[in-house]
């Protein structure tokens, strides 16, 4: 009888998320959560170590969906979606207290947000080698979600949905494509916020969007019309005539990254950017001395100088004040109740040394948009904040155009409700298995700036609702 108690014991052990990983209690919270997290760590090929924090849902977790998040950079982490945009406990601005979320995305699915690549956060490797590329960094967090779900095989066949914003607009559908091939995965579609599709569509879009937004004056745009465009067609981006480049490089090839590259905030158009850190504040004097035109190369050469001279030099996105997360998650408890290795690096919002040692493979993603619309399984969402600079809306809208799908919903508003009443959420155009919608007055985080607004139109996605 013993014998059979203990092989049962440890038959329902295997079926069971990992005990260890359990946040038993999280420091900041005036009442402790109903529902269960997770934190640790899994460990995937050449001994490096992604961090997690897994968040059930709060409705139905065992048949709710498990969503995937990433934050973009390259180099930034994902707890900034946790703590200050989607997850179930905002940060307040003591860097000490966390309160509820009242739209949080746990609300209807199971949440995992991961810091990736390794270097990203609380993530590690024994080595210290944080040098990797888009390539290594897709098949690293498949391989990341491989051991997820078998830490909790319990979740192994819900739905599977992988989100993220910024320069999740590489890391999302190159994971996707990996995922895809893979018959263990339950996945149903992706999620893009105010992604990087295409650097090319980005750039020249960015100029337009400036002009439109009273960034560049007549004179200037009268000289980019005659220098920059012949036969109707415009190139900001790869134009090799020189008064076409003297007069403007806007971010040329500029991922959408927190480098400061140039005198303008990027990250929205909302004027209210901020920061607190020394090394921060050095690197936005670097910027404007610039100039507004700088090829991108003399920047990181520059930046690099910058970063040279602080060692731990901060790059985070324009518009965001990342204080009370640093100090929250350096906390010595929070650290010991999310079961923070002692290997890994103070946290920091975004990384210098995975950003400026990041190599970029791909240029644009319309292959594995492609490829995943082909299959006629999996839905896609395409969505941007209005008045985004980083990424902004005219870029994406005009690459979901260029995948030539076939149109089911012509353009129109959509809309939430919300404390107020009945809004417009903003514009939305639906093709086969592909939607692309803007969130009026949003900017780069569109869960920070519009959270009813975010939450409708995740909720919507998810459950395969008209938007």
């Amino acid at each position: 009888m013993c014998v059979l108690l203990l092989a049962l014991l440890l038959l329902l052990g295997s079926e069971a998320a990992p005990q260890g990983d359990e946040v038993v209690y999280l420091p900041g919270l005036g009442k402790q959560a109903a529902f269960k997290q997770y934190s640790g760590y899994l460990t995937i090929a050449n001994n490096k170590h992604l961090h997690y924090w897994f968040v059930e849902s709060q409705l139905n977790p065992a048949k709710d969906p498990v969503v995937l998040w990433l934050n973009g950079g390259p180099g930034c982490s994902s707890l900034d979606g946790m703590l200050t945009e989607h997850g179930p406990f905002l940060i307040q601005d003591d860097g000490v207290s966390l309160e509820y979320n009242p739209y949080s995305w746990n609300k209807i699915s199971n949440m995992l947000y991961l810091e990736s690549p390794v270097g990203v956060g609380f993530s590690y490797s024994k080595d210290k080698n944080y040098v990797t590329n888009d390539t290594e960094v897709s098949m690293n967090n498949y391989l990341a979600l491989k051991q997820f779900f078998k830490l909790f095989p319990e979740y192994s066949k819900n739905q599977l949905f992988l989100t993220g914003e910024s320069y999740a607009g590489i890391y999302i559908p190159t994971l996707a494509e990996r995922v895809m091939e893979d018959p263990a995965f339950n996945l149903q579609g992706i999620a893009v916020g105010n992604g990087m599709a295409s650097y090319e569509l980005n750039d020249n879009s960015l100029v337009y969007f400036a002009y439109y937004h009273g960034l560049l004056g007549n004179q200037l745009w009268a000289q980019l019309q005659t220098f920059c465009c012949s036969k109707g067609k415009c190139d900001f981006y790869n134009n090799h005539n020189v008064n076409c480049s003297k007069n403007v490089r806007p971010h040329e090839k500029l991922p959408c990254s927190p480098t400061y590259c140039s005198g303008l905030v990027i990250s929205d158009d909302l004027g209210n950017s901020f920061t607190r850190h020394p090394a921060t504040q050095r690197l936005k004097q670097v910027g404007p001395s610039l100039g507004y035109g700088i090829d991108i190369r003399t920047c990181f050469q520059k930046l690099r100088g910058a970063a040279s001279l602080f060692k731990n030099v901060r790059l985070d996105p324009p518009c965001t004040n990342s204080t009370p997360s640093t100090l929250y998650l350096n906390n010595a408890y929070v650290r010991a109740a999310l079961h923070i290795s002692p290997d890994a690096l103070p946290w920091v919002l975004c990384s210098s040394v995975v950003n400026l040692n990041y190599g970029r493979v791909y240029m644009e993603v319309s292959k594995q948009y492609l490829k995943l619309l082909g299959a006629l399984v999996y839905r896609v969402l395409v969505y941007n904040g209005d008045v985004d600079m980083a990424c902004n809306f005219m870029g994406d809208e005009w690459f979901v155009e260029s995948l030539q799908q076939k149109v089911d919903v012509q353009r129109r508003t959509w809309t939430y409700q919300d404390k107020a009443g009945l809004q417009v959420g903003g514009f939305v155009k639906e093709f086969c298995n592909l939607a692309f919608l803007t969130i009026k007055g949003s900017g780069h985080m569109v869960p920070t700036d519009k959270p009813a607004a975010a939450y409708t139109m995740f909720s919507r996605f998810l459950l395969r609702q008209p938007f």
